[in-house]
């Protein structure tokens, strides 16, 4: 018995055959699945694999690279319209099933499908055990193309639905609601068949264990590969005729993934050369890859990673720190002209501000047309450090540029910060069907009536066309979707283009600007993109992070820079505002504080799923910034006792490292260690340098145990550093951290109510120093006294020592010995610049 499954976008089709036919071993390149899963991992999807299974033989032909976007004939340019949870919206639709009840709004898409959808839960395990059939679960999110794509051929089908609701159980997953179930699956797709994606499709037994998977099925049978009715019904013929085999299949899968893919340390600490070691594999693995035409590392689609580029402006620093100017300057200028390249790229939205998630192209181009927060959080500090290191202010804009965009379009009124928009929206309204991409892209005729007199000049510098722009790759529009469509960008320099058109650069930017202004509003006007208005803990603490940073770095700018729409020219201090708003908003509706838990998410209520180690870690990084940047000492304490309570829930005390969950769900079948910097960065490497900025701040046994833990955490993942070092960009940046011999110190003391004090916290923050902490404390006010007191005996006395009315002053610290006190900002930037 045989039949292959096709795999879809976003993974190229691809075939694979199932045999049930049992091997005496379970094998993968003549190695034990144990010892070869972390391997699987890393390796490119883009190789051919064979493996073999007890009691399922896998074979997967031609592959190509996880998250592609993939368009071909099969295409369909579809989504469906986002439901309603109301009760007199659901008497208006034919189908309502058990998500209407749901909050997350990728479940209440799949509200109205004739699939008898359940959330996942016990009440879905428990149907299954009783009708004693397999189940079928569903994961992906709201904005995801591929995701609406599935649901308008198959799951709006009633056939579809009528397999599914007779053979199955059937469980809808919002990734982004339960990121601890989608990483289950995830890793066993990936795992065993060299690829994964979104939509998310697995087949498990009545006790979840995994049968087989995939991501988009078509619904027919095509071009020799079967649809997804095929596939339901081998499936139901594997149930009843070779069941044992299938489970037996599946719990031995997961027993190996999970001695797999949780390392423990052999050591309390990494070996010393390690650090170094990584910083250096990592940065030259990238120079190899990086794209000297276009920026960017790695070859198309291209994938805007925040922590490829922090890993590469921190090895440039170190670099020029040890005397290796050369190597520092070509780190620095790759950083540079990525995001300079980004910058005038299609994957920047120039008439609304934001970037989209990637580009198709080489060419930064054409992108996949969702903007997610995670994205915005990381991209604005990389461009805070840019402008940091250069003072140029194009580097700065861009921060307000995507600063300012949150502010407009993502930021609710209690102050919470929305997830994601999505790609595709109608192009009209009342249209019956989405595109992606409707909402951005422009034809020549309608820049024309749009910005008038100026039309020629502004065709001219987005190189908008009468036929259409998406022509600069073959990449950009292989099945001419977007024919006689411009996806804005800049191919030449403002100054170049200012000087072509024989204008003063000034006034060239402003006609820019009028012109990206009118087309705003005229955009305005058209069907939005669905915005997926859920708040997720950890991309919030992203955020906080970027705009604390902003409300000082962007006070280096020189007076009386102008700024041009989308740039609202914000005060840098409002941005301090806002991301005390969004802490505020997470402590007041998920956080416990009697048991100091976080919730992972909030729409119309926190959702059932607690809080996850990215959402301790990232949110202790962003209140960090909040305080370090000029807050009050009240955010500090919140990520202390914050940093406790992840101890407590993720930490493997006798192993090392931060399990990615608390282990309390007995439906998450794995409790992994996940170390990779990806989209996302891991929150182990996000944590270790929480532990080292900690370890800066407080003194005694509690700064020592931070270190330790830290190179606990480090020695787990001492393999990963030695092998595959460009796979944790952000924790080799970590290692070093913590390896690091003297991490500076700034202490401001003073009174704070001052613009005196804001000035001095920026002149200590101007410059790009990773490796560094500042430490402010008002020695009149005696809550924060008695904070330090207890905290760090030191900086209690320096404040007690230094203090002196209407005077602000600042020390710099290192090697335990402190520089003379200097009172204007000023001199503060010269103390540390040496």
């Amino acid at each position: 018995m045989a039949w292959r499954f096709a795999f879809a976008p976003p993974l190229q089709p691809s075939l694979l055959t199932i045999k049930f036919n049992p091997p005496n071993s379970f094998s993968i390149f003549g190695k034990s699945l144990k010892s070869s899963m972390l391997e699987r991992l890393l390796i490119s999807s883009s190789s051919r694999y064979c493996f073999s299974k007890k009691p399922i033989k896998f074979h997967l032909l031609n592959t190509t690279p996880f998250f592609r976007r993939h368009i071909h004939s099969l295409s369909v340019l579809a989504m469906a319209e986002q439901s309603s949870s109301s009760s007199s919206s659901q008497a208006a639709h034919k189908h309502n099933n058990r998500l209407t009840s749901e909050h997350s709004p990728y479940l209440l898409q799949h509200a109205h499908n004739p699939v008898d959808w359940y959330p996942w839960g016990e009440e879905a395990f428990a149907e299954a055990r009783k009708r004693d059939v397999p189940i079928f679960l569903s994961i992906g999110y709201s904005t995801c193309h591929w995701c609406h794509v599935m649901e308008v051929e198959s799951f709006e089908d009633e056939e579809v639905a009528k397999l599914l609701n007779d053979w199955f159980v059937s469980i809808k997953v919002d990734r982004e609601e339960r990121p601890d179930v989608d990483k289950v699956y995830m890793t066993y797709v990936q795992a065993l068949y060299g690829g994964g994606g979104w939509p998310l499709s697995v087949f498990l037994s009545p006790d979840l264990k995994p049968l087989m998977g995939g991501t988009y099925f078509p619904p027919e049978d095509k071009y020799g590969r079967p649809g997804f009715k095929t596939i339901l019904r081998k499936v139901k013929e594997a149930w009843n005729s070779k069941r044992d085999m299938l489970v037996q299949s599946g719990a031995f899968a997961i027993e190996q993934l999970s001695e797999a893919m949780v390392a423990v340390a052999i050591s309390n600490k990494l070996s010393d050369e390690v650090p170094q070691i990584a910083l250096r594999k990592c940065a030259d693995h990238l120079a190899e890859s990086y794209d000297s035409n276009y920026g960017g590392f790695g070859s198309a689609p291209k994938f805007p990673r925040p922590v490829e580029m922090q890993l590469m402006l921190y090895s440039s620093k170190r670099s020029r720190e040890t005397g290796k100017s050369d190597e520092s300057k070509n780190a620095l200028k790759m950083v540079l002209f990525t995001l300079e390249c980004m910058a005038r790229g299609g994957i920047r939205d120039h008439v609304g501000g934001g970037f989209h998630r990637y580009s198709v192209d080489e060419c930064w181009h054409v992108p996949h047309f969702e903007k997610m927060l995670y994205d915005q959080g990381q991209l604005v500090n990389v461009y805070l450090d840019a402008f940091c290191i250069t003072k140029d202010v194009f580097y700065s804009s861009l921060s307000r540029d995507i600063l300012d965009y949150l502010r407009r379009d993502m930021t609710g009124s209690n102050g919470e910060i929305f997830s994601a928009e999505d790609a595709d929206s109608n192009e009209s309204e009342g249209a019956s069907r989405k595109k992606e991409g409707a909402f951005y892209v422009w034809t020549s005729t309608e820049v024309d009536n749009i910005v008038g007199e100026h039309a020629t000049l502004v065709k001219d510098h987005y190189y908008v066309k009468p036929s259409g722009n998406c022509d600069l790759s073959r990449r950009s529009d292989p099945h001419n979707e977007f024919k006689d469509k411009n996806v804005l960008i800049e191919r030449s320099s403002t100054s170049a283009m200012a000087s072509k058109h024989a204008l003063p650069v000034e006034e060239y930017l402003d006609i820019l600007g009028n012109a990206r202004r009118k087309l705003f509003d005229v955009r305005s006007k058209r069907p939005r993109p669905h915005l997926d208005d859920k708040v997720i803990v950890s991309w919030n603490g992203l955020v906080i992070s970027s705009l604390a940073r902003a409300s000082k770095i962007l006070k280096g700018e020189p007076e009386g820079t102008r700024f041009y729409f989308p740039v609202a020219g914000t005060n840098p201090k409002e941005y301090m505002d806002v991301a005390e708003k969004a802490a505020y908003f997470i402590r007041k509706y998920l956080y416990n504080q009697q048991t100091r838990r976080l919730q992972h998410s909030f729409r119309n209520g926190p959702s059932k799923a607690p809080g996850f180690l990215d959402d301790y870690a990232f949110l202790i990084a962003g209140l960090l910034d909040l305080y370090e940047f000029g807050g009050s000492v009240f955010w500090l304490g919140w990520a202390l006792e914050l940093q406790e309570t992840q101890d407590e829930l993720f930490l493997d005390k006798a192993g090392g490292g931060y399990f990615s969950t608390t282990g309390e769900d007995p439906s998450v079948l794995l409790r992994l260690k996940e170390d990779h910097d990806g989209a996302e960065p891991s929150g182990n490497s996000v944590s270790v340098i929480n532990l080292v900025r900690f370890a800066s701040m407080v003194d005694g046994d509690k700064s020592k145990h931070y270190r330790e833990t830290a190179e606990h955490v480090l020695a787990v993942f001492e393999k990963r550093l030695k092998d595959a070092a460009v796979a944790v960009p952000l924790m080799c940046c970590a290692a070093d951290m913590l390896a690091f011999p003297s991490r500076k110190q700034v202490v401001v003391v003073g009174q704070k109510s001052s613009e005196e004090f804001e000035n001095m916290v920026a002149a200590a923050h101007s410059a790009y120093d990773p490796n560094k902490t500042v430490i402010h404390i008002d020695p009149t006010d005696l809550e924060e006294t008695r904070f330090w007191e207890e905290t760090n005996g030191n900086i209690a006395l320096m404040a007690k020592n230094n203090a002196a009315a209407d005077k602000l002053i600042a020390l710099v610290c290192q090697n335990f010995a402190c520089s003379p006190p200097v009172s204007d900002p000023k001199s503060l930037e010269s103390l540390l610049s040496q």
